[in-house]
């Protein structure tokens, strides 16, 4: 005898038991099913954790060496609209100084 030969009257019996029953069983199958797939939502598949972590996390942000560049002059802003009370910085004179 082979496999398929020793299968045989499982196979026949699932068979009948689908011909016979089987509108039962597909609504039994769609109410176990409700109660799988909330499990399976709820983590019931994620693995325990068997120890808690005690330590803090630490977060490393790593700063730039140097600082980021000025912004490119604004288009069209003249000294003589009285921003400025000198020429621009290249002289010495800061923006904004009395």
């Amino acid at each position: 005898m082979n496999g398929p030969e020793l299968l045989d009257p499982a196979f026949q019996f699932l068979d009948r038991i689908i011909r016979e029953d089987g509108d039962i069983l597909y609504m039994l199958l769609v109410y176990a099913s409700i109660p799988l797939v909330a499990w399976i939502l709820g983590g019931g598949l994620r693995r325990k954790q068997s120890r808690q972590l005690n330590h803090p996390s630490i977060i490393v942000i790593w700063l730039p060496v140097r600082p980021p560049p000025l912004p490119p002059p604004i288009i069209g802003d003249e000294p003589e609209r009285g921003r400025w009370d000198c020429e621009p910085p290249e002289d010495g004179c800061q923006p904004f100084e009395n």
